[in-house]
């Protein structure tokens, strides 16, 4: 189905990259580098709900499908009767014996209407592309499954190193607590600096309990996403480091049309609507109704088949609308207003999908970039706390300045999971803009269906 007019002018490339060809970014998951995020995403396709429903979506639009279709057919029906009755044997003031008869018959009655103006198949068309806008309307629910798949995983990852870091900056301040002690002892610090230290610990210990908090939530929100109650779930361990952060190339603004299914499902739309303004309009032209019936009928089962027994008969009616209070009128205007709304709906999807494209691209650019300061950051905050540990032991500089470095260093570690998070989530957000899996507009709904048989349980292992 190639594209509408949508009268969108679409520039020759993305600003925020080269017009070189697209990347292949089928099974764009797997650029991550886990196989337990592979086998996370592969569940989720067979398992999710939403998934499953926009499966049975597809079937329900087929069946309409096939509904709209059966106009184009005559409808034929058969019909059998069989009675036995008795007469009264009153009749005209004398009584005699009643009188009991038998009736048999059977028949085979036809209709159809004539498709002269071609209204049946203007509505057979309007459901196929329903059907088909069915199809990527699941392409977009699997898209956006994905996408809630792997963010969940990334933040489950991040959970688990903001966690061991907390934890491991609660056994640096503590470290630090004991030489202070120990100072305190030899008189060389006072109750105060003991005081601000045991805060400091204490202010790291609170940071614990919500990234557990966090790590439950994402575990729990996965266990949604693929079909299973929390209960009993868990992911197999991964650090954000160990994670590749995969980049692609958009290639050219036009290739969105087909990249995307959300665009493809505003174009199937839109063609129904053409179809049914067609349908529409020629409600106002006559309709020719032809129908037939045969069989045959006989008072006694013996002779229903001799030819004396056959019926038959033929009719063939016109039916013009002449005065309807305007309602065919109004049903022409609604559905032309309708195919408006989808017309500018399909317009405003277009110019977002490439909004989408350039924000990801902005988002790619920039989270690496500040990811690479933060990298710095921890490296020199790193090496000032091991410069200033050194030389509180010495007691060459005071309390303050060591716990202004303790802090730093905490809070640049922290920051760079959260930047390395950042980074890892604008590649999937780019994945998105891009259209995932559904390269060359081809409906993965197919596909869905296999992988629900063939599907291997993920590989996990308590968090």
């Amino acid at each position: 189905m190639p594209p509408p007019e949508a009268g969108i002018p679409l520039p020759a490339r993305f600003d925020g990259a080269s017009a070189r060809p697209a990347s292949d970014i089928t099974r764009w998951w797997t650029r991550f580098g886990s196989a337990a995020l592979t086998g996370l995403v592969d569940r989720a396709d067979a398992d999710n709900f939403d998934v499953a429903a926009a499966a049975a979506r597809i079937e329900q639009a087929d069946a309409q499908a096939r509904i709209a279709g059966a106009s184009l057919l005559p409808a034929l029906s058969a019909a059998a009767d069989a009675s036995r009755s008795q007469r009264s044997g009153t009749s005209g003031g004398r009584v005699a014996s009643p009188s009991i008869g038998n009736s048999v018959s059977g028949s085979l009655a036809a209709s159809y209407q004539l498709d002269l103006w071609g209204r049946n198949r203007d509505l057979l068309r309007a459901a196929e592309n329903q059907s088909l806008g069915a199809r990527f309307a699941f392409d977009t629910v699997r898209l956006s499954t994905q996408v809630a798949v792997v963010n969940a995983y990334l933040q489950l990852a991040a959970a688990r190193d903001r966690l061991a870091i907390a934890e491991g900056n609660v056994g640096s301040a503590e470290r630090i607590l004991g030489i202070i002690r120990e100072r305190l002892g030899a008189g060389t610090a006072s109750a105060l600096d003991r005081a601000q230290q045991e805060g400091l610990v204490a202010q790291q210990r609170a940071t614990i309990p919500p990234l557990r908090q966090n790590l439950e939530t994402s575990r729990n929100t996965l266990a949604l996403l693929l079909g299973r109650p929390p209960e009993g779930f868990s992911v197999a361990s991964v650090s954000l480091r160990s994670l590749q952060a995969p980049v692609a190339r958009p290639g050219l603004p036009v290739e969105l049309l087909l990249r995307r299914p959300d665009l493809r499902l505003a174009e199937a739309q839109l063609a129904a609507a053409d179809a049914n303004v067609e349908a529409s309009r020629k409600a106002l032209l006559p309709a020719i109704q032809l129908t037939g019936q045969a069989g045959l009928q006989s008072a006694a089962l013996n002779l229903i088949l001799r030819p004396e027994s056959a019926i038959w008969s033929l009719a063939a009616g016109v039916t013009q609308p002449i005065f309807d209070g305007g309602r065919l009128r109004a049903e022409i205007a609604l559905s032309e207003a309708q195919r408006q709304e989808l017309l500018e709906a399909y317009r405003q999807a277009i110019v977002s999908a490439l909004v989408d494209v350039e924000n990801a691209l902005v988002a790619v650019r920039e989270s690496a970039a500040r990811e690479r300061a933060q990298a710095v950051a921890v490296a020199r905050a790193r090496e000032a706390f091991g410069f200033a540990e050194q030389r509180f032991r010495e007691g060459t500089i005071d309390l303050q300045s060591l716990l202004n470095t303790q802090s730093t260093l905490f809070q640049t570690q922290d920051g760079l999971v959260q930047a390395r998070l950042a980074r890892l989530q604008a590649s999937v957000g780019l994945f998105q803009a891009l259209g995932g899996d559904f390269v060359g507009g081809t409906s993965l709904y197919a596909a869905h269906a296999r992988i629900r048989v063939a599907a291997t349980p993920v590989d996990e292992e308590a968090p």
